[in-house]
């Protein structure tokens, strides 16, 4: 498949002449890296807004904690907390992403106006296939080996890499013969989802492997348990060694970086761009 041009989400349109950044907002209090901080709705608000301000291309917004050990969240709770930020920002100057891996939140979400589904389970279900395929959000595939309670206990594979891109190749068929348009569709390694520190490193060494087919790739790579292994720094303060996570990814081809600290990544791609 030729490399798509353009990435539709709803009524955006994204083309691919840079890369692009995708600002995190977590209406959680058990995220890993800002549980707490925007649980609140005007807080969560603010920081969107503030993300978009500094450059952000699109916004993520989750209402369930996925980290390692996480424990599920009630269908209810989940879109108790994610209605009023949709609400308030259906008419952002930008795609708004709503994490989710639940079929009924979804269909909720897409009718209070977000641009993109983002399923940590890749679409597993038909449930999750048949609430998306109409319409034309964008759909952010992700691969992740067990679940958020146990992904993280013993992760194996053969190779990651190999098998991660044919997961991922797999999914949007099945979304494509569903009739979903390619140029809806992104691709997430799933950084830290069912990987090993030595899995994450081979992924993104060879991450042109996953990009090679064409398919517009997301990383998400902020602050996470491996940046942190690798600068022995805690979750707090691993700005720097994300910032060069996402420059590393968006070398090998990545089209779309997830990023906690917006304005130093967008400063970072527009120096990285000029030397282009």
């Amino acid at each position: 498949m030729k490399k798509l041009p353009s990435i539709r989400c709803g009524r955006f349109t994204l083309d691919r002449s840079r890369p692009r950044v995708m600002g995190i907002v977590n209406l959680t209090s058990d995220s890993f890296a800002d549980g707490a901080r925007h649980e609140r709705l005007e807080q969560s608000l603010e920081r969107a807004r503030r993300l978009i301000d500094d450059g952000a291309d699109l916004i993520d917004v989750g209402a369930e904690s996925t980290r390692p050990g996480a424990l599920p969240v009630a269908q209810d709770e989940e879109w108790a907390r994610l209605a009023p930020f949709l609400d308030a920002m259906r008419n952002a100057a930008v795609p708004i992403s709503v994490d989710t891996r639940k079929p009924v939140v979804m269909r909720r979400a897409l009718d209070a106006g977000a641009s993109m589904i983002n399923d940590v389970e890749g679409f597993a279900s038909d449930d999750a296939r048949s609430a998306v395929v109409a319409g034309d959000c964008g759909l952010c595939v992700m691969h992740m080996q067990g679940t958020p309670e146990t992904m993280q206990v013993d992760p194996r594979y053969d190779d990651v890499v190999t098998e991660v891109g044919g997961f991922l190749r797999t999914r949007a068929e099945a979304l494509i013969e569903r009739g979903v348009s390619p140029d809806r569709l992104v691709l997430d390694p799933g950084f830290g989802f069912g990987k090993s520190f030595d899995h994450n490193l081979a992924l993104l060494r060879r991450l042109d492997a996953i990009v090679a087919p064409g398919w517009p790739v997301l990383v998400g790579l902020s602050r996470k348990g491996t940046i942190g292994r690798i600068t022995g720094r805690a979750v707090e303060d691993r700005l720097v060694g994300s910032v060069a996570a996402a420059l590393v990814a968006i070398e090998r081809g990545a089209a779309i970086v997830r990023v906690h600290d917006v304005a130093e990544t967008v400063d970072a791609i527009d120096v990285w761009l000029a030397t282009r």
